[in-house]
Order: C-alpha cells, then structure tokens, then sequence
C-alpha cells in the first residue's frame, strides 16, 4: 500500500513545475517572435535600400554610356559635312548661352564660368547614341533631389535648353538625390558619413575636364581651352539617399557611386 501511494505522487507535474514551464515557453515564444519580427522588418528594409541604390547604379551606368558616346561623328569625320545639324557632332556637350551663334561659354564649379550648361548639375550630351539614327541630345539635370533625363533630336533652329525644355522629354529618373543638398543638411549626413562632403558643401554630380596645351586638366583650369568644345572626359558622382530608415539604427542611409566618361572622339 505505501509502494502504491508512493508511485502515484511521483506521477506528473507540480503546480510549480507546471507554471515554471509555461513561463519558459513564453519567454522563449516572446524571444523566437521577436527576432522574427526584427528579421523581416530588417528583410524589408534591405529590399528597400537595394531597389532604392539599384535604380542609382542602374542610372550611372547609363550616363557614362551616354558620355562615352559624346562627339561622334565629329565634323572632321566627313569630306562634305551633312546638310542637316542633326547629321553630326558640333561638341560633346551642347551649351548655353551661346550654342546657336557658335559662341562658346566658360565651364566652371560652384556657380563659376559662364555656362549655364555644362555645370556642376545639368549637362547636355551631344552625339549619335542610336547607331545612325541621327544626333540627339540627351539631358541630364537635377531638380531638388530627382535627376532628370531627356531626349530629343539636335535641331539647327532650336537651342538645346529651349529644345529639352519642351514639356514631356524631361523625365524623373534617379530620386532622392543627395549632391545639392542644404547646409543644415550636409552638416547632419557628415555626422555619420564623414568622408562624404569634403568641405561641407554640395558636390557636382558632373565635373569636367578639358583638352588643353598643357595636357588634360580640369576645364576651370585649362584657361584659354575651357571651352565645351574641348571637354574630354566626364567625372560623374551620385550621392543618393534610402527611402526609409535603416531598422537597426533608425537611420537614413547614403551610398556615393562614381564613374567616369570618356567622349568617343577625343581631340588629339
């Protein structure tokens, strides 16, 4: 008899032993569905940053693609030169003032030279981009924080900003563009990114340099060869910022992408 009642207390659990395991089992569910949640939210903000950073790269590739294209076919290309502009490449770049009367502007930086375009955030690509479908222009410019993109055909009649400037050829193509931003608000993005805005002031998305007699040089540089003329290669930099905040820092995260165009006929 007392074998018997001795077995049957030894069966199941305690009251306590019962609550200390349900209150294990929700530590542990709490712990499992927390890391789940951080986990996707994480997920999501990195799928976020990669569409966001991948349309960048995706638009600088592009634009060294069409800077490597600047140029072509030059004038010097025919023995009798088109009877339409449209026909070949007075430049790399086209410019203004003075595009329509040959009369060439200086390029400069921070507001510097006399071109309205080229500059440091708008610039006209000049050239044959579709294997002899005629010369076009191609512009690229930033308005607040989006990049621009258009296309129309060179025209003998037209400037290029009037030309460009025609309502549906502008078009939205790298967002949250971070190059020009304020003071207030570089002096924020260098806290945590303190290799990014040297000086503290807003980088060009496009630097250029030229031919000169003293070999290539930045065009502000090449004194009397600064000329759109004579530009060589195309320094481009994009400074884009996500569109939503990283989920571990509840920050906004920037990435700085670099490339480099070369026009197709440089001049020797």
């Amino acid at each position: 008899m007392k074998l018997a009642q001795k077995q049957k207390r030894q069966t199941g659990f305690t009251l306590i032993e019962l609550m200390v395991s349900v209150a294990i089992f929700i530590v542990l569910s709490g712990a499992i569905f927390g890391l789940m949640g951080t986990s996707q939210k994480q997920f999501r903000t990195e799928s976020q940053l990669l569409s966001s950073f991948q349309e960048a790269r995706l638009g600088l590739d592009q634009i060294v693609r069409d800077s490597n294209a600047t140029g072509y076919p030059p004038v010097n290309h025919f023995s009798t030169l088109p009877t339409l502009s449209s026909g070949y490449a007075s430049s790399p770049v086209a410019w203004m003032p003075g595009y329509l009367t040959s009369s060439s502007c200086t390029i400069g930086t921070a507001g510097g030279g006399t071109c309205t375009t080229p500059g440091d955030f708008d610039v006209i690509f000049e050239g044959d981009f579709n294997d002899g479908n005629g010369v076009e222009w191609v512009r690229y410019q930033l308005q607040g924080t989006t990049l621009y993109r258009g296309v129309t055909p060179k025209s003998a009649t037209n400037d290029p900003v009037t030309a460009t400037n025609v309502a549906g050829v502008m078009l939205p193509y790298v967002t949250n563009v971070m190059n020009n931003a304020s003071s207030a608000r570089i002096a924020t993005f260098r806290a945590g990114y303190p290799a990014m805005f040297p000086g503290s002031v807003a980088q060009p998305i496009f630097q250029y340099t030229c031919d000169s007699g003293t070999g290539t040089v930045l065009c502000q540089n090449a004194g009397a060869s600064n000329s759109p003329s004579n530009v060589r290669d195309i320094e481009i930099t994009l400074i884009v910022m996500s569109a939503q905040q990283d989920a571990q820092t509840n920050k906004l995260r920037l990435v700085e992408l670099n490339g480099r165009g070369h026009r197709k006929n440089p001049k020797q």
